[in-house]
């Protein structure tokens, strides 16, 4: 962690949130403490905070404590909800079962009022900083970061929901707020836009109490990614090599090295969200990450209040490993493992008739905190971008080294040596390029994209109950109720 990671969880300028989804409610709202636009946005102090508060919504808005791994991961193939039955966690229930999914589900409309709540802060920041006489670098920096947050938050909506709404400055009356969805299209160039100036505007590094701050390396990872979702081979490509050639990072010998509190923001992490721990927060708002507890094996206490059993890996996908995968041993609990008090994982447990779990963020009963994880998330890290060039790339002799990389360190064979694991330089283009789509499914497995990955391959489609109409979400009612010009996704 870093003290950067622990300021922007906390409380930050009201006058920043305003926007708080497309509705107008923002508007009615009277900043309660001191700080306004007479006295704000002066000093360089000032437009660190205000970026840093951009950052703030990826967390506290229950961004990836909440709503991504619901849809990310249990509304793909690798997981089913899990947890104690009946009603409990009816909403991640709802994304596991597609045609039940309601315009009023939490994760969904989480997803979309954090998502408007970041962009409204990053457009406030570009707005605002680029005026100011402060610190050039720090101007320059500012301007990059909020360019590429606003391009995550937009890349998460527009993957999701199809068109939205693009707002690319502060509204200030209830008309620019109450706006029709934008074509996908356009917000794909906005967010390339946005990407390309971070590239442009950010350093390539930091150290010290920075870490955690998007680089340059991190708009170029995201952006190969982006291209890569828009079908732009080449341009993906292109960005994939740049952040391989020159970015200095690299991947851990060990692929566990990558869940390790000792490693965030380690040699592997393009982009992490970070988590702190010690804040005893009952909630999916707060500084710590809740997988510990909320993944955990139900009720056999290794972690503070015993496991809540969700996110339950669905054992087609635990049977799909390969022999001497050592990845499975990283990301999945199941019967017969050897919990660090000594006890045994038994064959069965609630939630989960075949004893699997996951165990990708388990740090285990550090203190008696509730959900109490440092652990950082991942957003985009070096094996991803490899996998990103393998796909861009086809089946080349640089196509096929990238994924083989990615290969030979999850049988713990050395990364840059030929092995017995590499692809078979045989394979039709298909062939490969489901064999990259394969391997991106257990190399980044809960690691929250699993479901856009699904659509973007078309995979999602064959899935069971998944109707046509169901990649893309539901918009949420509560949008629909104060913006007029908005209209239902077909299907909900």
């Amino acid at each position: 962690m870093s003290i950067f990671t622990k300021y922007t969880g906390g409380t930050l300028l009201l006058t920043l949130g305003l926007l708080t989804g497309c509705g107008e409610k923002f508007l009615d709202e009277t900043p309660t403490d001191q700080v306004t636009d007479a006295n704000f946005y002066k000093t360089t102090t000032d437009a660190i905070q205000a970026t840093d508060a951009v950052y703030a919504e990826l967390r506290g808005g229950g961004q990836y404590n909440y709503a991504l791994w619901g849809i990310g991961d249990i509304g793909s193939d690798l997981s089913s909800t899990g947890g104690g039955g009946g009603g409990d966690g009816i909403e991640q229930q709802q994304l596991d079962r597609y045609g039940s999914i309601p315009a009023t589900n939490p994760l969904t409309s989480r997803l979309w009022g954090g998502c408007y709540v970041g962009i409204g802060r990053a457009n406030i920041v570009l707005q605002k900083v680029p005026a100011m006489q402060i610190d050039p670098a720090i101007q320059q920096r500012s301007i990059g970061e909020a360019s590429f947050l606003r391009a995550k938050y937009y890349f998460d909506l527009v993957r999701a929901f199809g068109d939205v709404p693009l707002l690319t400055t502060p509204p200030t009356t209830v008309e620019e707020v109450n706006i029709p969805r934008t074509a996908q299209a356009l917000v794909y160039a906005q967010i390339e836009k946005d990407l390309l100036d971070a590239v442009a505007k950010l350093p390539a590094s930091y150290s010290g109490s920075d870490l955690g701050r998007a680089t340059k390396w991190a708009a170029a990872a995201l952006l190969a990614k982006v291209y890569l979702t828009e079908g732009k081979l080449p341009d993906a490509a292109t960005q994939a090599r740049a952040v391989i050639a020159s970015s200095g990072k690299s991947m851990w010998d060990s692929y566990g090295d990558n869940f390790k509190v000792a490693n965030e923001y380690g040699k592997e992490a393009l982009f992490e969200v970070g988590y702190v721990s010690g804040r005893n927060e009952y909630i999916f708002d707060g500084l710590g990450f809740v997988g510990n507890e909320f993944f955990g094996p139900r009720g056999q206490g290794i972690v503070p209040q015993g496991g809540y059993g969700f996110n339950i890996p669905e054992p087609d996908f635990v049977a799909g490993y390969e022999a001497g995968d050592l990845r499975r041993e990283v990301t999945i609990w199941k019967p017969g493992d050897v919990y660090p008090d000594g006890r045994v994982q038994p064959g069965s447990l609630p939630g989960s008739p075949n004893g699997y779990g996951v165990k990708k963020w388990f740090i285990g009963k550090v203190n008696t905190n509730v959900w109490d994880s440092e652990l950082n998330i991942p957003v985009i890290r070096m094996a991803e971008v490899y996998l990103i060039l393998a796909e861009a790339a086809g089946n080349t002799a640089e196509g096929a080294e990238a994924i083989n990389k990615v290969r030979r360190r999850a049988f713990g064979l050395p990364i840059n040596t030929g092995s017995p694991r590499d692809l078979a330089g045989s394979l039709s283009a298909q062939a490969f390029k489901e064999a990259v789509w394969r391997e991106r499914k257990y190399e980044l497995a809960f690691e929250n994209d699993r479901w856009f990955d699904m659509k973007r391959t078309g995979e999602l489609l064959r899935y069971r109950g998944v109707q046509p109409f169901n990649i893309v979400l539901p918009i949420p009612q509560t949008e629909l109720d104060v913006n007029t010009g908005l209209k239902q996704n077909p299907g909900y």
